[in-house]
């Protein structure tokens, strides 16, 4: 069976993923867009109106756009790449997932629908929800107790440190720990959905935590 792979970006909805947080994926009967954490979106043919070629801006911005009618996902779905968005259809073609015309309910469409109904994020909005709160609410304790008492020691204190550590932690146990990718991550989802942003996530937060050590330590 004939795949055709290509990395981009991706705007989904109102959200934006930049190259290289997203990744087109499509054999003769499926086709998904992998873009994180705004959304991982899989279509099987008969889910698709069309393919076009789509640009925002003369030279940049340019994408193909999926036409689709599945009533979970965003209606605006974009990949951007830096090929020729006529290209990149062509190749999507030579898969034969275009002229696809077969209705039979296999293993894979039973697969693409529950992601269909699960939407296009790929975290339990339960957990999403909580990591929100809480983060905010670390953040919140820190500027209440800055707006009182205006010091570098009291804007970098402990519940910065815990909200960076926590955030860290968490990018690191789903990376390692399959068991917390379980309580993370909804059904059917994998950790290559959400893995670059694990990646770029320890980077980040590793900087910020190292940075407001150093500036801990130099008050």
């Amino acid at each position: 069976m004939k795949q055709y792979e290509l990395t981009g970006g991706a705007k989904i909805g109102k959200a934006n993923a930049t190259y290289p947080f997203a990744k087109l994926k499509v054999n003769e009967n499926k086709l998904e867009l992998n873009a994180s954490v705004i959304g991982n979106l899989a279509f099987s043919p008969s889910d698709i109106i069309s393919i076009e070629p789509y640009q925002q801006v003369a030279v940049i911005g340019k994408g193909v756009k999926i036409n689709h009618r599945v009533s979970s996902y965003k209606e605006k779905v974009i990949f951007w790449t830096f090929k020729n968005p006529q290209e990149v259809i062509n190749e999507i073609r030579k898969t034969g997932f275009l002229d696809n015309t077969n209705s039979s309910i296999s293993k894979e469409v039973e697969e693409i629908r529950l992601k269909q109904k699960q939407g296009g994020f790929p975290i339990k909005k339960s957990f999403a929800t909580g990591a929100i709160v809480l983060w905010n609410l670390l953040f919140a304790i820190s500027m209440f107790k800055f707006f009182n008492n205006p010091t570098d020691e009291i804007l970098f204190g402990t519940s910065i440190k815990i909200a960076i550590g926590l955030l860290l932690a968490t990018a690191l146990l789903t990376l390692f720990s399959k068991p917390f990718r379980l309580l993370i991550l909804k059904e059917g989802r994998e950790l290559d959905d959400i893995k670059k942003l694990l990646y770029l996530i320890i980077i980040v937060s590793s900087f910020l935590l190292l940075n407001v050590m150093l500036i801990m330590s130099s008050t």
